[in-house]
């Protein structure tokens, strides 16, 4: 949980007329096709897309950015074959396990966002395994949303909601510790949110790139961080 001094010093109401961007969210599309077009099985295109979010991760940290948050597996990417969501599975698990001990030592904090019910015990310990060992970090939180999707968590929290307010209604969310995204960006070409943080996106500004996520370098995400800076945030004001 980020400290409440902390908070109200970095927005106001989920709001800061700060030019940077703080607070990032990634629709990380394109692992398929690229993989299509380098001749390699889908999979493989995952397994680059995940080395991406390692390598944007530490850019982003040294960039300033205090939280990353990464659409790794949405509710609708069960559809998708079943080789492929069990390799994605496989592989999102034994990412969990190399990865987290080297994280935690670069302070990196780590959350995971999104349904648990058809996700297997053991990948459910492990995510939960993460999230203790990353919980007292500081240097950067990494949101990870795994069997996401924004309408089933509205949805979700509109069943636990009791109360009457925005900020009631947002405790009843998946990381009520989380801040609405400064930022979106979306690779690939595509130009929609795909049921992406529709909660929290309310204010978000937009950022749609053409490359494919796992040819998204450092410098995309400085010239996606500097046109933001370039934008004037109104939130409904003049």
């Amino acid at each position: 949980m980020w400290p409440a001094t902390d908070r109200a010093a970095a927005d106001t109401d989920g709001r800061s007329d700060d030019p940077s961007a703080k607070y990032v969210a990634i629709i990380t599309d394109g692992n398929g096709r690229w993989a299509r077009a380098h001749g390699v099985s889908v999979n493989e295109g995952h397994s680059a897309g995940a080395d991406t979010v390692k390598a944007r991760l530490r850019d982003a940290a040294e960039l300033g950015i205090k939280e990353l948050t990464v659409y790794s597996f949405s509710t609708e990417n069960w559809s998708r074959p079943a080789e492929e969501v069990s390799g994605l599975m496989e592989m999102f698990s034994q990412r969990i396990a190399d990865e987290t001990p080297e994280l935690h030592e670069e302070g990196v904090r780590m959350r995971f966002i999104g349904q648990r019910a058809r996700i297997s015990q053991e990948l459910v310990k492990r995510m939960a395994w993460a999230e203790q060992l990353t919980q007292h970090n500081s240097r950067i939180s990494l949101f990870v949303a795994f069997d996401y999707g924004g309408r089933a968590e509205i949805l979700d929290a509109a069943r636990r909601f009791t109360g009457s307010t925005e900020e009631e209604f947002r405790s009843c969310l998946y990381a009520p510790d989380m801040h609405d995204p400064d930022l979106i960006i979306r690779t690939s070409g595509e130009q929609r949110l795909s049921n992406y943080l529709l909660w929290q996106s309310a204010y978000s500004e937009l950022v749609f790139r053409q490359e494919l996520w796992p040819d998204f370098t450092r410098e995309a995400l400085e010239q996606s961080l500097a046109e933001y800076s370039r934008r004037r945030r109104r939130f409904g004001r003049r």
